[in-house]
């Protein structure tokens, strides 16, 4: 029989009648001679919920007991899907992570998986049974319960997926696939047939929200092939896959836009070996990501540097600079948290020339001040002023992408 991973998410999930419906969708599979192993997430908004309850208990949550509290979302969906299953006459079983031995480490709330055992599961498909895994879960050598992070859930099928030595690994969501941009922002956006790892991932380290990034590197890494569909219909999806197996590759394949970073400037540094060292290792240190950084240098020696950190992180990165300033040498020190940062993403960017100057451009015909700029050998990324959002990226996408139709 050929083996298939199938996960479904909180929407896919929410209700007793998506659940039903999940449920026959696996019975055509089963039907059609495959073998299925399920990862599952909470239903719908649970998980919110969840943290909603602890934070009315406390303002500071023990992170392993979150992870207690959280991982309880899935267990109440494999269950139920499986009850869903047994009700049509199909064979099922449902685990936890704990009961499968996902391993993970120790790092609470955002766990990384080591190892999964395969022998229950493969006793359990060799008795003609679907698997339904609780995802977003495992425990870490203390047998405590730990959780991977939001997102979750991918990461567990994609995992499953390796270690059950199958290249397909299917991830139903509310939406038809990956998009060349969020359908709610532009009316023009297309469905891409195919998509390699190295754009989906850009594209999630850049604010597309379909797929977790941490799933694509796994899937990249072991070369699963990820199919993202809709578990609302039908319809062929958008495949993950190998850029050497792609058939069409676009100058630009999506554009993107996120919101939840700020911009910090320390002015009039001295431009001396040895200072930027200095700032982002406290920064490091202390556990704050940076995503783009900028120096300029001015007259009489002395250098600006603009950086982005995480809105949830501005407060303890300012404090960090603050303290540093005096040795720094700094005039000053501002930040900004209206900034959005708008992308472009696409393997074509390698065998094109001119791309990052039409981008430029067509941000300066809608007026659009630049503030930072970005690149990597398949991504330009611009800091803009917030409110323009929603304007640069319909512009992006209309210049690369409508054109090209």
């Amino acid at each position: 029989m050929k083996l298939i991973v199938q996960k479904y998410g909180g929407t896919s999930v929410g209700t007793v009648e998506r659940i039903k419906a999940v449920a026959a969708r696996i019975k055509r599979y089963v039907e059609n001679g495959y073998a299925v192993v399920v990862v599952v997430s909470a239903m719908g908004k649970t998980t919110d919920q969840l943290i909603d309850l602890a934070k009315q208990i406390t303002r500071n949550p023990d992170k392993r007991e979150m992870d207690m509290l959280l991982s309880t979302g899935e267990q109440v969906s494999i269950a139920l899907l499986a009850m869903a299953l047994h009700e049509i006459g199909i064979n099922a079983i449902s685990y936890t992570g704990s009961q499968v031995k996902v391993i993970t480490d120790g790092n609470f709330s955002n766990a990384r998986i080591q190892s999964i055992a395969t022998d229950r599961i493969q006793k359990s498909l060799e008795e003609n049974k679907v698997v339904i895994v609780a995802g977003f879960q495992g425990i870490d050598q203390e047998e405590n319960i730990t959780t991977l992070g939001r997102g979750g859930s991918d990461t567990s099928a994609v995992a499953l997926a390796t270690v059950l030595g199958t290249r397909d690994c299917e991830i139903y969501t509310d939406v038809d696939g990956v998009f060349t941009a969020d359908p709610r922002i532009v009316p023009g956006t297309k469905k891409l047939k195919e998509i390699s790892y190295e754009e989906m991932l850009e594209l999630a380290r850049l604010g597309a929200g379909v797929l977790h990034s941490r799933s694509v590197e796994f899937a990249k890494k072991y070369n699963i092939r990820l199919h993202v569909r809709s578990s609302f219909n039908d319809n062929e999806g958008t495949i993950v896959m190998p850029r050497e197996e792609m058939m069409e590759k676009f100058v630009i394949s999506g554009v993107t836009s996120k919101d939840d970073e700020a911009k910090i400037t320390i002015r009039d540094i001295p431009d001396r070996p040895g200072v930027a060292s200095m700032l982002f290792g406290e920064l490091g240190k202390q556990k704050v990501y940076v995503n783009m950084i900028v120096q300029s240098t001015g007259k009489d020696g002395k250098a600006s540097i603009s950086f982005t950190v995480l809105k949830n992180d501005l407060d303890k990165a300012l404090k960090i600079c603050e303290s540093l300033k005096e040795k720094l040498g700094a005039s000053s020190i501002d930040y900004k948290e209206n900034i959005a940062i708008v992308s472009a993403v696409g393997v074509g960017m390698l065998s094109s020339w001119g791309v990052a100057g039409r981008m430029f451009d067509v941000l300066s015909k809608h007026n659009i001040n630049i503030e930072m700029i970005s690149t990597s050998e398949i991504g330009i990324s611009c800091v803009i002023d917030a409110m323009y959002t929603e304007l640069a990226v319909k512009a992006i996408h209309k210049e690369f992408i409508e054109s090209n139709e």
